[in-house]
This record gives structure tokens, sequence and C-alpha cells, in this order.
């Protein structure tokens, strides 16, 4: 999860900055890139959260 937090921080400044001082860190392949690797990261996170909770659970 940490991963996905990091990338998904990256993303947001990388938007933050485009959008209130007009330059952009990262470009659009790149940002698309960072955001998709932030959402693969989170679906893995958490589905072995699910995962281990079903476990436990059992």
């Amino acid at each position: 999860m940490g991963i996905a937090v990091v990338l998904f921080a990256i993303y947001f400044l990388n938007v933050f900055l485009g959008a209130v001082a007009g330059n952009q860190i990262l470009k659009d392949v790149f940002e698309m890139l960072v955001l998709a690797a932030s959402t693969l990261f989170f679906v893995i996170a958490i589905l072995k959260s699910e995962a281990a909770a079903k476990k436990s659970k059992n």
C-alpha cells in the first residue's frame, strides 16, 4: 500500500504544480504511467488485504 501512496503523491504533486504554477514535472505519458502503476499497486494491496481477512475469518 505504501508504494501506491507514494506514486499517487507524485501524481498529485505533478497535477497540483501544473494547475498552480503552470509547469509540470512529468510529461503526459509518464504521468499516465505513474497513475496506472499507483492504481495497480493499490489493487494488489486491497486484494492481499481481502485474502488475509478471508483466511483469518475461516
